[in-house]
């Protein structure tokens, strides 16, 4: 590790004072985030002494106490099994490349092999009587993959882009959400084990903190801290915008959100969104990754973030998240809803 990067190691575990300063929003109203705000957050999830936020390990520890922390400051409701934490329980197994995570069955929580981590779920409640018992559910994993082989004398992959960038969005807009909650109720969901199979996601649904069959939208968001220039700054695609009404929503309300430009990559089921959608959820990922050559390098720091982008990225993802909870319901449209089988 280079004294450079020492050096924004301490400055990464300072948390900074906002202040204030605010990006145009994208549909010409008042913005609704502060660049400053997403700024500090990536800042300290990217940080070195977060080791790469790898599952299960002491940096991922960090960086959950600090999420919950964020949404305690930010009036979210606990939802998870103890405060905003629920406890996910995996176990290392052997994979084609080493040693992976598996979710772990329940008789396995107490064992000595058992890997411990947590998700963080945090609710908005709907203001509207006859809708709050629905809910929308927006999210973003905040785990990486942890330190790995040096490139060029740095080991740490810090993940600010994958996906810092995305759990910051997520964060900002709950902060906005908070303050006039929308008609349904929102979960705020950031989970770990994303990079071993969206494993964290899984476990959410199969002990669900809102139910299931009351959610009727999710809402992920993936590595938006730079533009992609296929899209354009402060804009944003969505994977799978051809199979539900959801892209279409977001558009007619005024959104810059496009379809993913790149189907061929399937990205549509390479985020936590696809388990969602195969319980029939209508489920989706915001974007603007542009295959930069960072992702999943020791290369992917805080300074090759774009935070004008992001902090209108922010207000986009605020607004989409308002647009889920106040109109009608996301719908598949025939052939859209992926199974099991067929993704």
């Amino acid at each position: 590790m280079s004294l450079a990067r020492l050096a924004r190691l301490a400055a990464g575990c300072v948390l900074l004072a906002g202040c204030g300063s605010a990006p145009a929003s994208s549909s010409g109203a008042e913005s609704l985030v502060a660049t400053d705000e997403v700024r500090e957050i990536v800042g300290v999830l990217a940080a070195d002494s977060l080791e790469g936020r790898r599952t299960g390990t002491p940096g991922s520890a960090r960086a959950s106490r600090f999420l919950a922390e964020r949404m305690r400051r930010y009036g979210l409701e606990p939802a998870g099994d103890s405060g905003y934490f629920q406890r996910v329980t995996y176990r290392a197994a052997q994979g084609p490349e080493g040693e992976t995570l598996r979710l772990a069955s329940p008789d396995a929580a107490d064992t000595v092999a058992a890997v411990v981590d947590y998700n963080l779920v945090g609710l908005i409640r709907g203001s509207d009587r006859s809708l709050r018992n629905e809910a929308v559910v927006l999210g973003a994993h905040f785990d990486q993959i942890g330190v790995g082989q040096p490139v060029e004398g740095d080991s740490i992959n810090n993940g600010a882009d994958d996906d810092a960038s995305g759990v910051a969005t997520v964060l900002a807009a709950a902060r906005a959400l908070a303050k006039d909650p929308p008609k349904r109720t929102v979960v705020v969901l950031l989970t770990s084990g994303e990079e071993y199979g969206v494993l964290g996601t899984q476990w959410y649904l199969e002990r669900p903190r809102f139910p299931l069959d009351s959610t009727v939208a999710d809402l992920q968001v993936e590595m938006v801290g730079r533009p992609d220039t296929l899209v354009g700054a402060g804009k944003l695609w969505l994977t799978g915008f051809e199979r539900s009404t959801m892209g279409e929503a977001l558009s007619a309300a005024g959104l810059p959100v496009v379809a993913d430009p790149r189907p061929e990559f399937r990205f549509f089921e390479r985020s936590d969104n696809i388990v969602f959608a195969i319980r029939g959820i209508p489920a989706h990922t915001l974007s603007s990754y542009s295959l930069h050559r960072d992702y999943h390098q020791p290369s992917d720091e805080v300074e090759r973030i774009d935070f004008d982008h992001l902090a209108r990225v922010a207000d986009i993802v605020t607004r989409a998240a308002r647009v889920l909870a106040d109109g009608p319901r996301p719908s598949w449209k025939p052939g859209g809803r992926p199974t099991p089988a067929t993704p």
